[in-house]
């Protein structure tokens, strides 16, 4: 699974990890993803989403036919 949300667009981060004697090795920071499957009243059918957990929050509070309408004005497909 791609560690990429479809509606943030938020993806893994890249730094170091700093020791106690200060030597420096590469280390990436995942963001929290998940599949959600939801419901699409209008077009009837189920579709699957790879989101942050961040963004099920989103979809909760604006619903799914707008963060659709959103992904989609992005150019991914749904």
């Amino acid at each position: 699974m791609s560690a990429h949300c479809q509606l943030t667009g938020v993806k893994p981060v890249f730094g170091n990890n700093v020791s106690h004697s200060h030597r420096r090795t590469r280390r990436r920071w995942d963001p929290n993803i998940q599949q959600r499957r939801y419901w699409l009243p209008g077009e009837g059918r189920y579709v699957r989403l790879t989101l942050s957990a961040r963004a099920i929050k989103t979809i909760d509070r604006i619903g799914i036919n707008k963060a659709i309408a959103q992904i989609r004005a992005r150019g991914e497909k749904v």
